[in-house]
């Protein structure tokens, strides 16, 4: 049985990375930074809920703690939390809007990762997937053709570019753990109020895809619904 924990997974891609996940036969552990609406998540879905916000060092420790005595081992982790920036112009965004999005997009993954790096290695198969976006991509964003050119994100952007980097480095320095990012698309999510035309179900193809890999799975890779991504 292959035992996943997915952050920020009380809705939208999370949610349905839980769903499938469990539909594919995994043990899933819901990770969410509020209490009621993470144990009705996963209650729902028959996963079982731990409080984990990301930005706190004592709810990740405690939620290393919890699963260390209920399950012993992680296989996949994949660090879904994130966050936009603020909804205004350039010149309005502070350094403390840099401090918060950067605080749960990049830092909260380093986190994470690390303070359950012990339970993955206890995996045969660890894998960790990091959801990243083409919004972070030099070639999407200046490519006239694709829509991540159209939207001017400053600090969110830039918070994804550097989450593809830290999955790039982190698979360099372990080898022994399939490290990738996974795009998800333009998908309808309460980030964009609801405006993407894919569903929540083809925007966690590629997340379910690298969740799912086996030992001679790929790593240090970035990947959309249709494979390696530009970047």
């Amino acid at each position: 049985m292959t035992t996943t924990l997915i952050t920020g997974a009380n809705r939208s891609l999370g949610h349905e990375t839980a769903r499938r996940l469990l539909e594919a036969g995994h043990t899933v552990i819901l990770g969410a930074r509020d209490r009621e609406r993470g144990r009705a998540a996963a209650d729902a879905l028959g996963a079982r809920f731990v409080q984990l916000d990301v930005t706190d060092d004592a709810s990740v420790a405690a939620a290393v703690a919890d699963v260390t005595a209920h399950e012993g081992a992680v296989d996949v982790l994949v660090n879904n939390a994130g966050v936009n920036q603020p909804y205004e112009p350039a010149e309005q965004l502070t350094a403390a809007d840099a401090t918060a999005v950067f605080d749960v997009n990049v830092v909260g993954v380093v986190r994470v990762t690390q303070a359950f790096l012990p339970l993955l290695r206890a995996s045969a198969n660890p894998v960790i997937v990091n959801v990243s976006s083409a919004m972070g991509s030099f070639a999407a964003t200046h490519d006239p053709d694709r829509v991540e050119s159209t939207f001017p994100a400053p600090l969110y952007t830039a918070s994804k570019a550097a989450l593809t980097m830290l999955t790039t480095q982190y698979a360099k320095s372990w080898p022994d753990i399939k490290v990738n990012a996974a795009d998800p698309g333009y998908t309808a999510t309460d980030f964009n109020g609801h405006s993407g035309p894919q569903t929540v179900t083809e925007g966690t193809d590629a997340i379910v895809e690298l969740a799912t890999i086996g030992p001679d799975g790929p790593s240090g890779q970035l990947r959309d619904r249709q494979g390696v991504a530009a970047w």
